[in-house]
């Protein structure tokens, strides 16, 4: 008996199920390199549910009689049982989890368990195991996206008047505030649910019924199949039914794009825990020490979050490349799109969980940030819209103001230390009132439209945000 490595439960050997075709055997390596028991039976949940619902279908229509359809529902719900406490033997002869189900249940109920299959095959069988599985977690994840969105908002209403530099080819560009900084990362995430909402919606659709791509000679009720699975209908041609993987290709479109999302995030938090930048600090069960370094503190997870982006996005490339080239229908290659299906749920599954606590345990260093928006002419653009809005044409004004700059630089000055007369040997139009508008919050302030960095514009974003979240 072997052991599975998933979890701690056997995996028999035995005679194949499927063989009456075949004069021999199929070897031990092609059981081996076939099966898929070994990742699919995270599918068994979904693949009892849509048997129960198969069952009473089949009853419904007098394809099986209401003594089999008890003993069907008594001996699923027992199997789901055994299976949910560890105790139901897979075997690897049985190739997958279906097989390995149905097998379980004729042991245990005899004839009526083997007319549970009629009218279906595994190949439509499979399409909406994986179908049923992928709304769950699509669900989980959206859960789990308002989380971190929550987080976000958080920690964005804590520094509304937080003053940072933002940044351009990562140079110093103008300043902002690290609450609307926080924000942009909330309306990408916006955008992601909005993503998997769609992508549910279109996968929302039952394949059951298609059998192995012809449909079925069988007077089948698709339509009380799908109300009883929560499917909004079903899949109106056999053939894509059983052969399309549009919907796990779309998901982890949107799994690499939420993952690119928290990457480029990450990227920004390693930043900014530089000792160079400053600006915040990460909690420390978030991070790790060096073994020969006694004074490093490394920001590992986000660290991570950049190395699984690429896995991710790995897994929608193997995906398309594994569909590019089928002929329809069902081919032994669809196998295949389980393992980066399952991986990018558990990645990015882990991966918005332990952000939306890492964000609760971010400390921010405002000085840090304030100092650093005083380097590298945060307000150059300001000065050059007071000379526009006083009548000088903008690439003038441009101008003027990169001479200016210049000549601060030499200085080693801020353009808000410069004196009056030394600011209008660059314009006469400058006057006293140049100095509210070269300061930080005078540029934060002057920003004050939907979408502008303005405190007051962050606090409005923050609430909005709260309210679409509630």
């Amino acid at each position: 008996m072997a052991i599975s490595k998933k979890k701690n439960t056997p995996v028999e050997k035995g005679a194949n199920t499927w063989s009456g075709r075949f004069d021999e055997p199929v070897s031990e390596l092609v059981q081996r390199y076939t099966a898929s028991i070994d990742f699919d039976r995270r599918l068994a949940d979904h693949d009892i549910q849509g048997s129960l619902a198969h069952a009473r279908m089949l009853s419904d229509a007098g394809i099986i009689d209401a003594n089999d359809l008890a003993a069907i529902e008594s001996g699923l719900g027992r199997i789901r049982d055994e299976i949910r406490n560890g105790e139901f033997v897979w075997r690897l002869d049985l190739e997958d989890v279906h097989l390995n189900i149905e097998k379980r249940l004729t042991t245990l109920i005899g004839d009526a368990g083997k007319r549970l299959h009629t009218a279906r095959s595994r190949n439509d069988q499979v399409a909406t195991d994986v179908r049923l599985y992928l709304r769950a977690s699509i669900d989980d994840i959206v859960r789990l996206i308002r989380a971190m969105q929550h987080a976000l908002l958080d920690l964005a209403e804590q520094h509304v008047d937080t003053v940072m530099p933002g940044f351009t080819h990562l140079q110093v560009a103008q300043p902002v505030v690290f609450g609307h900084h926080l924000m942009a990362y909330f309306e990408m995430l916006k955008r992601d649910t909005e993503r998997l909402s769609d992508c549910r919606r279109r996968m929302n659709k039952l394949p059951l019924g298609a059998a192995a791509l012809a449909g079925t000679s069988y007077p089948i009720n698709r339509e009380m199949v799908a109300a009883q699975l929560g499917f909004d209908g079903v899949c109106e041609n056999s053939l894509d039914a059983v052969s399309d993987r549009d919907f796990a290709i779309e998901f982890c479109a949107c799994a690499a794009l939420i993952m690119t999302h928290l990457s480029r995030l990450s990227e920004e938090l390693i930043l900014w825990m530089n000792p160079l930048f400053g600006f915040i600090e990460l909690a420390d069960r978030f991070c790790t020490g060096s073994s020969i370094m006694p004074q490093k503190k490394n920001p590992d997870v986000p660290e991570l979050v950049r190395g699984k982006t690429g896995r991710v996005n790995g897994h929608l490339v193997a995906l398309l490349m594994l569909m590019k080239a089928q002929p329809l229908a069902y081919n032994k290659d669809n196998q295949e799109d389980k393992e980066p299906l399952f991986d990018t749920v558990d990645t990015l599954t882990d991966t918005l969980r332990i952000y939306a606590d890492m964000l609760t345990g971010v400390r921010v260093k405002p000085g840090a940030m304030r100092q650093a928006a005083m380097r590298g002419y945060a307000t150059a653009t300001d000065l050059a819209d007071y000379l526009a809005k006083k009548g000088l044409p903008f690439r003038e004004a441009h101008e003027a103001v990169a001479q200016a700059v210049n000549f601060a630089d030499k200085c080693g000055r801020d353009l808000s230390a410069l004196t009056l007369p030394e600011l209008r040997n660059f314009s006469p139009l400058i006057d006293n009132d140049i100095f509210a508008v070269l300061t930080l919050e005078g540029s934060i302030n002057s920003r004050n439209h939907i979408g502008g960095t303005a405190p007051a514009q962050v606090r409005a974003a923050v609430s909005r945000a709260r309210k679409s979240l509630s």
